[in-house]
């Protein structure tokens, strides 16, 4: 049951803790200036965050995107080519972006399902965490959730490990990479961290309002969503659970998240 409401509210606006004792408060986003989200495919980041990502935009925080693959597996309904996937996973990720203001996109380039922690990855994700200087970073969660295994790709679990990897000690460690020092990339310290996906969530942010860009956002995905007419209701089905979780009215819709310290 939630009992705690935190950060600023109205009356259709409205962020939530679970009331457990255990969470962490995030940092108000009067505090925050930029935010870097960290995604293992194109789409990750519109179907577990858009909402929010928007509602940051409203306030205007500037928000990049890190994307470590070019999403080559997914969209096989869609009759495209593979060897055209990544060029047309990247147009859409553009325009999924640029539907709620997001214009500053790295990609990454690996290669879908074959994501691996490695050392290199966490070298190119200290690289966009310096280059962006985020106060907030948004990742997947690195553990299995049991309940929700779609959510739990390996690319998913990859590519949250290696940007917690990247977070902490890499980013903030001027030994860390020193080449990446040698070009002119100083070490950058990331306040916190909001996992998303993740088998306990701690926060819930209150998107109804915010609901008809997320939409905007996933319809730009047309290679992997086009064929079902009922994602919208699909998605509005999930954010409607994430609501009633957090104990929000009846009807409104969230996003959840699980909120890590890591100044």
């Amino acid at each position: 049951m939630v009992d705690i409401l935190l950060g600023w509210r109205d009356t259709n606006w409205q962020q939530s803790a679970t009331g457990r004792g255990d969470e962490v408060d995030p940092l108000n986003d009067s505090e925050i200036k930029k935010v870097l989200v960290v995604s293992a495919h194109p789409d990750d980041s519109d179907f577990g965050a858009s909402g929010t990502i928007a509602s940051w935009i409203a306030k205007g925080i500037h928000v990049s995107y890190c994307i470590c693959t070019n999403g080559d597996q997914g969209g096989e309904e869609s009759g495209i080519p593979v060897e055209e996937m990544p060029a047309v996973r990247q147009r859409e990720q553009r325009a999924a972006g640029k539907a709620i203001g997001v214009d500053n996109i790295i990609f990454l380039n690996y290669r879908d399902g074959s994501l691996a922690p490695t050392l290199e990855l966490r070298k190119n994700i200290v690289r966009a965490i310096r280059q962006t200087q985020p106060d907030r970073l948004v990742m997947q969660s690195p553990e299995r959730n049991w309940e929700r295994i779609g959510a739990s790709h390996p690319d998913h679990l990859a590519a949250g490990e290696a940007a917690i990897q990247a977070v902490y000690p890499d980013a903030r460690n001027p030994f860390a990479f020193p080449d990446l020092m040698d070009a002119g990339l100083q070490p950058w310290r990331v306040k916190e961290v909001w996992v998303t996906a993740h088998h306990a969530p701690d926060y819930f942010v209150d998107i109804t309002d915010f609901f008809p860009l997320k939409m905007a956002a996933l319809h730009s995905h047309v290679s992997q969503i086009g064929h079902n007419p009922e994602v919208e209701a699909m998605v509005r089905a999930w954010g409607e659970r994430n609501a009633a979780a957090a104990g929000f009215a009846e009807g409104r819709i969230a996003e959840a998240f699980k909120i890590v310290n890591t100044n």
